[in-house]
């Protein structure tokens, strides 16, 4: 049985990959702050604590794949930026990232995946520089671990959705920017991120590493 590493798992885009993931046959071992309630195991750390990540990873090896879907955000324009705000931002969408896959490398197994939950405004958008940068971080960190790990056929992507309906879309921290409907007329469910994400970590994506793959309901248009 294949085994996958998920975090974020406790809500949104997270939750419904490591549900499809249950769902498709795989172990999944999830990782978040809050406790799950999804079959199989869970390792509750703060991704925000790096020191607290990497000693978690102790023993889950070994792992077919690692999903970092963990994150959040809080937009604000010039004038307003928060550097609190973008240190916790930096910690859990990169830092954490960077921790998680650097000390679980050798527990992955060759011709496995990594893959990081990215932004579509990692492009940059008005009012969201901070949270855009550390979703921006991603792609060249990605890039990076997909030329360094092609030798072992692991592959490394982001996976960058739109506006998708998940509870960060309630999240006062977010309010400067509502989310805007995409022109195909709705937002992006957390399912259709999932279907995409099974994907790449399937046969059909053994071929696709260090690429920036946007689903956004033509949003980026």
């Amino acid at each position: 049985m294949t085994r996958t590493l998920v975090t974020g798992v406790s809500s949104g885009i997270g939750r419904a990959i490591a549900e499809r993931l249950i769902a498709d046959g795989r172990s999944v071992v999830g990782m978040s702050r809050r406790p799950g309630d999804l079959p199989g195991e869970h390792v509750a750390v703060d991704l925000a604590d790096t020191a607290a990540v990497r000693a978690a990873t102790a023993g889950l090896g070994p792992l077919d794949a690692i999903v970092h879907a963990a994150g959040l955000q809080h937009s604000a324009r010039l004038g307003a930026l928060d550097d609190a705000a973008f240190a916790a931002m930096w910690q859990v969408h990169v830092a954490a990232a960077a921790a998680l896959v650097d000390a679980l490398t050798d527990a992955i197994v060759d011709g496995g995946r990594v893959l990081l939950i990215g932004s579509r405004t990692a492009v940059g958008v008005a009012g969201k520089s901070q949270y855009a940068a550390t979703k921006a971080a991603l792609q060249a960190m990605s890039r990076s671990w997909a030329a360094e790990l092609a030798p072992r056929r692991i592959t490394v992507n982001v996976l960058a959705p739109g506006p998708t309906r998940t509870p960060m879309l309630d999240d006062p921290h977010r309010a400067a920017t509502p989310p805007l409907s995409p022109p195909l007329g709705r937002l992006v469910e957390p399912s259709e991120v999932a279907d995409y994400a099974a994907f790449l970590l399937g046969p059909g994506g053994a071929m696709i590493t260090g690429q920036h793959l946007v689903i956004c309901g033509g949003a980026s248009l």
